[in-house]
């Protein structure tokens, strides 16, 4: 036998017997890292102090112009009363103006022509929403939407919200973490799982404003935040 082969085999075999006995080297399994992922949730209950409104007008005439002409003079007039009750003119909005054919029952003919023009305001005071209603009408609105309620500092009592909903998320982890025996440790992710904070009426509760024509009720809204998070555990 050639001494290279010879010398080749013998080297395999010290290698080949190296590990017999010797269980100090055998290899463990990773540990497996736990964890605890919860959603939480928080709210904040307020009285709002905001409102929006639409007020539109809805004219017709025999031609295009007709309508769209009358429709024009009433909403400035619309406009002109929003503003002589104290309405800022950055708190009104033009949202929409619509130009449409009228046609005859059984729509063989155009018999007219319908317009609408529609602003949106912001009203700061709930107090007297209910009189600049009936300015906006007597000036000559015949549509009014509204209204969207919400604070002036939703921003800021978000939050807040916020705040309570990873309280909320520990709480639960917490929880569940006692449970099973387990020691909760640090969050490792945290995810906002709400939208924009929009309050939602609670109609159960009603606070009036007071206001001396149209009532308006200002009631109660909750801004609510969700959030869903993961804690190590132990």
């Amino acid at each position: 036998m050639p001494k290279f082969l010879f010398a080749g085999l013998a080297a395999a075999l010290i290698v080949a017997f190296a590990g017999v006995g010797l269980p100090g080297i055998a290899s463990s399994a990773p540990d497996v890292s736990r964890s605890i992922s919860v959603t939480g949730s928080g709210a904040v209950t307020v009285v709002p102090d905001r409102a929006v409104f639409s007020f539109g007008v809805d004219t017709r005439g025999k031609t295009a112009t007709d309508a769209l002409g009358a429709n024009a003079a009433a909403m400035t007039r619309v406009i002109a009363a929003l503003r002589a009750a104290g309405v800022d003119p950055k708190d009104i909005q033009t949202q929409e103006v619509s130009l449409s054919p009228i046609s005859n029952d059984d729509d063989t003919a155009v018999i007219g022509y319908e317009s609408s023009n529609t602003v949106a305001v912001t009203v700061h005071s709930l107090a007297g929403a209910g009189a600049l209603i009936d300015r906006a009408v007597a000036a000559g609105a015949n549509q009014i939407d509204g209204p969207a309620l919400n604070r002036e500092d939703a921003d800021a009592l978000y939050r807040k919200a916020l705040e309570s909903a990873i309280a909320d998320a520990r709480a639960k982890a917490e929880t569940i973490a006692a449970a099973a025996g387990l020691a909760l440790g640090r969050a490792t992710q945290v995810s906002e799982t709400s939208e924009a904070p929009t309050p939602a009426s609670d109609l159960k509760t009603l606070a009036g404003t007071g206001s001396p024509s149209t009532p308006v009720e200002a009631g109660t809204s909750s801004l609510v935040a969700n959030v869903s998070v993961t804690f190590e555990a132990s």
